[in-house]
């Protein structure tokens, strides 16, 4: 058993592509509830069902040539991605934590993963993804350290009130929504994970990166109004993730690696 615990990281790597390909099931399928885990594969095209050899994470992809190998259609390049990117997250949160730790930061990882795709696409981030977050990274901490529980308790509240109270400030001031309780709920995630301390740097990473985005969009395309829908919960999910591995931006600007 020991020299397996060894090897965690390779069974990690080795799965991150298997778990790439359910995350692009989910985001192709949770935003229109179609049933995710009891129906077979099927091309979107033809509707032909996939077989075993059809679903190899990435190299199916590679050797069909990228089309379907009953009707010839191509398919989407976002398929291999996802597992690429599956992959990716694996590498970095091996690289950044240590033992089962990892495997948390993974699984945190692919979840964010998921939201950001369904966010952009649609411009929601389903209860099925979130909801379950929150408890699941209070046991974290808890397994880490029992005592920091209450704090990361506390910070999943405050993430969740101060999204509600910026909501209802906007609501107040613009006469509509300005942002939606998906990204409340996903804040509340971000504090059960990082705890309230980690929530000003990760709101700062966020609101940066957006201004950033959405004023290159401005530049680029002069289509930009104030009034357009803009997803906000990808740079959440970007700031949550760099909280996670690196720890909460200090006062000073600086860093503090492998906090958790």
């Amino acid at each position: 058993m020991a020299d397996l615990a060894a090897y965690h990281w390779l069974f990690l790597l080795a799965a991150a592509p298997c778990v790439g390909s359910f995350l692009g099931v989910l985001v192709a399928r949770l935003p229109e509830d179609r049933p995710v885990v009891f129906a077979r594969s099927a091309c979107p095209h033809c509707g032909v069902t996939l077989g075993w050899r059809n679903l190899i994470p990435i190299f199916s992809w590679v050797v069909q040539g990228s089309r379907c190998h009953a009707c010839g259609a191509r398919l989407s390049w976002r398929y291999p991605a996802i597992e690429l990117a599956a992959l990716v997250i694996a590498a970095w949160s091996l690289a950044v934590t240590p033992g089962w730790i990892a495997w948390a930061g993974a699984l945190l990882g692919w979840s964010l993963l998921v939201l950001t795709l369904i966010d952009l696409e649609h411009l929601i981030l389903p209860n099925e993804i979130t909801l379950p977050l929150i408890p699941a990274g209070l046991a974290v901490i808890w397994a880490i350290d029992p005592s920091r529980v209450a704090q990361h308790a506390l910070g999943a509240a405050a993430g969740f009130v101060f999204v509600v109270v910026l909501r209802w400030v906007y609501g107040k001031i613009r006469g509509r929504e300005g942002i939606g309780l998906g990204d409340a709920k996903l804040l509340a995630v971000a504090g059960a994970w990082v705890s309230w301390e980690g929530l000003p740097g990760l709101i700062l990473l966020a609101a940066v990166a957006a201004l950033a985005v959405n004023g290159a969009r401005a530049v680029l395309s002069k289509r930009v109004g104030w009034s357009d829908e803009f997803p906000f919960g990808p740079f959440l999910a970007a700031g949550l993730w760099l909280t996670w591995l690196y720890g909460p931006i200090s006062l000073g600007g600086s860093i503090t690696i492998g906090s958790q």
